[in-house]
């Protein structure tokens, strides 16, 4: 019996089992990967999106808390060909609505065809189409979440590690993952996480030996003040980024961003290296990357499919960024080091 329906842009109707009863919308996108749902569920980069996992079986390894990114399913909602029950009873007892049974190769296809696409989702007992294609239409475009940032960000300045020896961190939370303190906090460097839209001032108040601008959902253009943070200590203090991090701080340096047509999401993602041509496989969670990125900061690192950038460098402002997750969780962890180099700009 169908208890479920998924209205796609354009309004054709999928018809899907219920494994987490909802009504909810958002833009819909995919991910590659094998394994790491629960790593990408819990990532607040997907706030505000539907999450369809082109692999088949989700949770066949169950659900345990210490491989969340984040406190709660940051996903509006979830879409697999299977989800076993472990993950079906999690995303129900967070209130994320979530459809299975029905073919994630088409609507793969369909992202890769037309676009990361607003979608509706419709699911539990007494759902119609109607209740679904009613969803659909009141779904917004990415860029119209003007305010996502306080969403996903701390509310207030957190410390980690405090006692640490290491390097004074400054992270502007645009909605980091949980790994990327944790690769911080075990290179002993004390962390200082503030909103998302902290100022000038509240960074001062930190005195820190490296601006660090995270990962986070939607348009970088949005995350204004994260770009005047960037702007005002650019030259002065060691500045790294990560996935959005990348693209704010190309913005506030003059470069340019654009929405991309279905993003990158996934484990899989090669990326090469120009200085030394080595190529490693990483993780990556974007819809946005950056188009130019203007006459202060080197593209050092790209795409191996699609040739955008994967890396930004100024050596002599001391900037390092990545669009990839060096941090994994999931995998690969070709690229931990990055933490070791962007730690190294603070000596």
């Amino acid at each position: 019996m169908t208890d479920a329906y998924v209205a796609l842009e354009g309004e054709r109707v999928v018809e899907a089992r219920c494994r987490s009863p909802g009504k909810t919308n958002g833009e819909l996108v995919f991910t590659t990967a094998y394994t790491g749902y629960e790593e990408s569920l819990t990532d607040p980069s997907y706030e505000e999106q539907l999450l369809t996992f082109s692999y088949p079986l989700i949770g066949n390894y169950g659900v345990r808390e210490e491989r969340f990114e984040s406190d709660r399913v940051q996903p509006n909602g979830a879409l697999a060909r299977e989800f076993t029950d472990d993950v079906a009873e999690w995303l129900e007892s967070e209130d994320a609505p979530a459809v299975d049974h029905l073919d994630t190769r088409d609507i793969v296809t369909e992202i890769r065809d037309n676009g990361a696409m607003k979608c509706g989702i419709a699911a539990g007992p007494d759902v119609t189409e109607e209740d679904a294609l009613e969803q659909l239409r009141e779904c917004k475009h990415m860029s119209d979440h003007t305010d996502i940032g306080a969403q996903v960000s701390v509310a207030e300045p957190e410390v980690h590690n405090a006692d640490g020896d290491g390097k004074t961190v400054a992270l502007v939370d645009c909605g980091a993952k949980g790994s990327i303190i944790s690769s911080l906090v075990e290179r002993d460097a004390v962390v200082h996480v503030l909103p998302y839209d902290a100022d000038a001032d509240d960074v001062a108040a930190v005195d820190p030996d490296l601006l660090f601008i995270s990962n986070g959902p939607g348009d970088p253009e949005n995350f204004e003040a994260a770009g005047e943070v960037v702007d005002t200590y650019v030259g002065d203090v060691p500045i790294a980024g990560i996935c959005l991090g990348q693209q704010v701080v190309a913005n506030a340096l003059g470069g340019e961003t654009e929405k991309m047509e279905f993003g990158h999401r996934g484990v899989n993602q090669p990326v090469r290296d120009l200085r030394t041509d080595r190529v490693v496989m990483t993780t990556q969670n974007h819809g946005y990357t950056v188009a130019e990125p203007g006459e202060n900061l080197e593209v050092t690192q790209v795409n191996v499919n699609d040739d955008t950038p994967e890396g930004l460098e100024n050596e002599d402002l001391g900037i390092i960024t990545r669009q990839y997750h060096p941090e994994a969780n999931p995998g690969p962890n070709d690229s931990l080091d990055f933490f070791d180099d962007v730690l190294a700009l603070a000596e």
